[in-house]
């Protein structure tokens, strides 16, 4: 049987970034720059270098700049050619040149699970990822590579986990499951979701956070599941009536993950970023020092 591979990468981002207004108000929170690149090309290029060669964005009214941004600016770079500014013209390119964009619109935000389902048509038969802009993840392996190699196996749907511990743990989808063979210990078997669980309720401190991978099958459970509250339906759901269908796996992924949808998590990874640049990490860090 000829091995499944995953070449197609959905961003859902057709939410209102409630939470940054009033930067929001008139540009998407995926635009939002990590010192001078938006959100969402971090999560474009990590979709890259994992090997997918299709991406698929959910947008929403209000989204063009993203649509922009992915598109060749023949204005911006005829006067940077003119001005023989060739260093920024390179990065201008490379932007327009990535890689494949296709845009589905959705009219209402009804649940990252109805976003999802939105690119059915564009997927087709076949799986694929879905990455959550918000999350910024720095780790040597694209935290989707290491997804691919854990998917290339098991050729079943893989979440990517992270522990927390404490009280944080209520405000995700937890794992509850059992250690699978293989991975260096970082490999689970997934036998349910629970979502957003008290902390003493909590069955795993293994927290499913914006990276997946999933087989098409998931598309059939989205159709037949029930919105929950607020009319929306869940991508979590969806999940857990997939596991009645076919095995799930979570792998805990090596690397940071940066919390961009939260105010105090985009400052911090902003400035790790920034101390990580050659042309910036110094000055930045002798600030820094300046202010303790």
């Amino acid at each position: 049987m000829k091995k499944m591979r995953v070449r197609k990468a959905v961003f859902p981002a057709a939410g209102l970034g409630t939470r940054f207004l009033p930067a929001t108000k008139a540009q998407p929170k995926e635009m939002l720059p990590l010192v001078d690149k938006p959100i969402i090309q971090y999560g474009v290029e990590e979709a890259l270098a994992a090997g997918c060669d299709q991406i698929i964005i959910i947008t929403g009214r209000g989204k063009q700049a993203i649509e922009d941004h992915f598109d060749t600016s023949y204005e911006l770079e005829t006067m940077l050619e003119q001005r023989k500014k060739t260093d920024l013209l390179k990065i201008v390119r490379q932007i327009s040149d990535m890689i494949h964009v296709a845009y589905v619109r959705q009219k209402e935000a009804l649940g990252l699970g109805h976003a999802v389902l939105m690119a059915r048509e564009l997927v087709g038969d076949e799986p694929f990822a879905v990455l959550l802009a918000d999350d910024v993840i720095d780790a040597k392996v694209p935290c989707l590579a290491q997804l691919m190699s854990v998917f290339e196996e098991k050729q079943a749907s893989v979440l990517a986990a992270q522990v927390i511990e404490g009280p944080a743990i209520s405000a995700y989808g937890v794992v509850k499951g059992r250690d699978a063979a293989g991975f260096n210990g970082r490999l689970h078997e997934v036998h349910d979701l629970v979502e957003k669980p008290a902390p003493e309720k909590a069955p795993s401190n293994l927290a499913i956070i914006g990276r997946y991978i999933l087989t098409p099958a998931v598309f059939e459970t989205l159709e037949q599941i029930q919105a929950g509250s607020g009319g929306e339906l869940q991508l979590t759901d969806g999940i857990c009536a997939l596991l009645k269908r076919e095995k799930v796996y979570a792998y805990t992924f090596e690397g940071k993950r940066h919390d961009t949808g939260d105010k105090l998590g985009f400052l911090k990874a902003t400035v790790e970023f920034a101390l990580k640049r050659e042309d910036l990490g110094g000055p930045l860090r002798e600030y820094l020092k300046s202010l303790l």
